[in-house]
């Protein structure tokens, strides 16, 4: 069985190949994609696999993306952090998905389940693609949050936002104005909340919106350096080495 896996998450990759290795030792892992520019091109020019993996939010766009540049001949297992209503845009299609973090054993129903049913239709499963990627696309991004200080709650407009950032397991926002309050949730959870058009994560710490760069300053070792509004003195935003390539796509895509 030829495998491939679409994540832009190097550890997130990782972990899942060795998950499949144990499941499955005979398994041949083809190749791990982390775009869709690279997905596509891997794609026109390998033979394709026998079943894939295929996270949804990557760094230049979302996996249905590249169902614009060709059709799959594949059976493909959509891997997401995606909240409820989006997940209903797979069981409504048929499409089989399997919730972050991933576990082994769900994992194993997954791969259990393709390996006993016959290969489904190829016109099927480019409908029922295409028919969840719509649904995904009226995905309800937020636009505010309310935020308790103190005895108060206040209410703050996703515009507002500089970036959310993590510090010592834990959560916060600051604004352009620099007003800064705690949250009570992950940072990858606000990430799949907030519209990717505006808010980009460029590090496993910061997630940025584009109205709020000032500056971008080339720094050591290929990263960059950012300058935001609202940032403390004592800030360091870096864009690291590895998101750098879909940081700058993520700008020329978005900035207007």
């Amino acid at each position: 069985m030829r495998l491939l896996i679409v994540e832009d998450e190097h550890l997130a990759a990782k972990r899942l190949s060795q998950m499949i290795k144990h499941i499955q030792p005979a398994a041949e892992l083809c190749a791990v994609c982390d775009s869709v520019e690279d997905t596509v091109q891997w794609l026109q020019n390998n033979q394709h696999p026998d079943l894939a993996f295929f996270d949804i939010q990557l760094g230049d766009g979302i996996s249905f993306d590249i169902f614009e540049h060709l059709s799959p001949e594949f059976p493909i297992i959509f891997t997401t952090a995606y909240d409820q209503y989006a997940i209903q845009a797979f069981k409504v299609n048929s499409l089989d998905y399997l919730l972050k973090p991933i576990s082994e054993q769900e994992l194993k129903q997954a791969i259990d389940k393709f390996l006993k049913q016959q290969k489904p239709k190829l016109a099927s499963i480019n409908e029922a693609i295409f028919n969840a990627g719509k649904l995904l696309e009226q995905q309800n991004y937020k636009t505010r949050y309310l935020i308790k200080v103190g005895e108060h709650l206040r209410m703050v407009d996703t515009k507002e936002i500089s970036f959310f950032y993590s510090e010592d397991k834990s959560t916060f926002l600051r604004t352009k104005q620099g007003n800064c309050y705690a949250l009570d949730q992950s940072l990858d959870q606000y990430e799949i909340q907030v519209n990717p058009s505006e808010f980009h994560r460029i590090s496993r710490k910061f997630l940025i919106h584009i109205s709020a760069i000032d500056d971008i300053i080339a720094y050591s070792n290929s990263r960059l350096k950012l300058k935001l509004k609202g940032m403390d003195q004592n800030d360091e935003v870096i864009v690291s080495r590895e998101r750098v390539k879909e940081f700058k796509n993520w700008l020329e895509n978005e900035a207007v």
